[in-house]
């Protein structure tokens, strides 16, 4: 009987089957780390989470505090006693002796300041900042006009004095200084509808540094007892903030006609609002570097008391165009336009007589529409008469014709 042979592996194969184990638990090993180190930083993630929103919930909490808190007492400083104590009147009347916070910066707290009291304490918590209308700062123009007296055609006179009010002392105060003579500081401008008195305005604003404040007569009147008189101090306060200032006044004669006993309360309303801008254009308080330019086309209802010197100290009248006033106006209007050669200035001139430069300007932008419904390239002097005819009919200047050139009111 033959004896069973047993088998073994060899060397070789043991080495083999080594290195493979070895090589499967290197595997395993990157494997296990790679998954180690992605379990970390979602960990750090989580954890940047977490601390993030532990921060919003703790604002969240604050804000709500704040909204559960009771509403503060809106009170004004009468006088600060030292570093601790001051003098406050709450909105109902009485005046307390209270504490303020060390929170508050002693700066902020003068006599006049309105603060925010504690109800029970009355202690001041806050310093609240000054209540003025956002009305009166949006009067403030911050963008330059794109006007200039180069725009302007027939009142060299009137740009002359309008620079030597406004725009010298401004600019060059030494020429005032020298002499020892105050400049005047507020100029009236009259005239009719369309000659020009806005445009001169808003040159001065484009040519001057200085800030222009622009509001219309009409906006300073209020339903409200009091609330006009508070919107014109405030609009001066501005315009002594901003200084140097240019304040323009348009239509002025909304909030200054001649006071008249009619025993209505919006009249009455209205003399407030009057009586307060006398006392700012010319009051117990100097106004300081403020040049302030009023505009009407009614002169005859201004109430007296705003004429006077010291108020307005120079009054303007922007008279309507003469012949040459009215050839420049057309030369300015008529300058980007293609023109015909048949087209004669000085003819266009001489047959709108009585014409403002608002009329001009219309009858140039009329002539170039009925260019363009003709389809033609160029303006002929057949579409300036058509203009003329349009214009003229729909501005009656028959009617005006009966009053002399430059006088309002005949």
């Amino acid at each position: 009987m033959k004896a069973s042979s047993s088998v073994t592996p060899s060397d070789d194969d043991y080495s083999r089957y080594l290195r493979d184990r070895i090589k499967m638990l290197e595997d395993a090993n990157i494997r296990l780390r790679a998954r180690l180190e992605r379990v970390e930083r979602e960990a750090g993630f989580y954890e940047d989470m977490r601390t993030r929103y532990e921060g919003e919930i703790r604002k969240l909490r604050s804000e709500l505090e704040k909204l559960r808190a009771p509403p503060l007492i809106i009170g004004t400083v009468v006088e600060v006693i030292d570093d601790k104590r001051m003098v406050v009147r709450s909105s109902t009347g009485p005046r307390f002796v209270v504490n303020y916070s060390h929170f508050i910066d002693p700066k902020d707290v003068f006599a006049g300041a309105q603060v925010g009291l504690n109800q029970q304490s009355l202690a001041v918590v806050s310093v609240l900042p000054s209540a003025k209308d956002p009305t009166v700062y949006g009067m403030e123009v911050i963008e330059s006009p794109d006007a200039d007296y180069g725009m302007i055609g027939g009142l060299d006179e009137q740009i002359e004095e309008i620079m030597e009010i406004v725009e010298l002392p401004l600019t060059e105060p030494e020429r005032f200084e020298c002499i020892g003579v105050v400049p005047p500081k507020g100029v009236l401008l009259i005239g009719e509808p369309g000659t020009g008195k806005t445009l001169l305005a808003k040159a001065v604003a484009n040519r001057t540094s200085a800030t222009f404040i622009r509001v219309v007569g009409s906006e300073l009147v209020q339903k409200y007892i009091g609330e006009g008189a508070r919107m014109v101090r405030e609009l001066f306060e501005l315009a002594k903030e901003k200084a140097p200032s240019i304040l323009f006044i348009d239509e002025i004669d909304a909030i200054a006609a001649r006071r008249v006993e009619d025993g209505t309360s919006g009249e009455r309303e209205v003399q407030r609002t009057m009586m307060q801008l006398l006392a700012e254009v010319d009051g117990f308080d100097q106004r300081g570097d403020v040049r302030i330019i009023g505009a009407t086309n009614r002169p005859d209802i201004l109430d007296p008391a705003l004429l006077r010197p010291g108020r307005f100290d120079r009054i303007i009248r922007v008279p309507i165009p003469d012949v040459d006033g009215r050839k420049e106006i057309f030369k300015i209007h008529t300058a980007a336009m293609k023109m015909k050669k048949d087209v004669d200035l000085d003819t266009l001139a001489g047959v709108t007589e009585s014409a403002t430069g608002a009329d001009i300007k219309a009858i140039s932008i009329e002539a170039g529409m009925f260019a363009a419904r003709k389809k033609k390239k160029a303006v002929g002097m057949d579409e300036f008469e058509q203009a003329i005819k349009k214009v003229k009919e729909s501005k009656q200047w028959d009617y005006l014709g009966t009053k002399e050139a430059g006088v309002m009111f005949a």
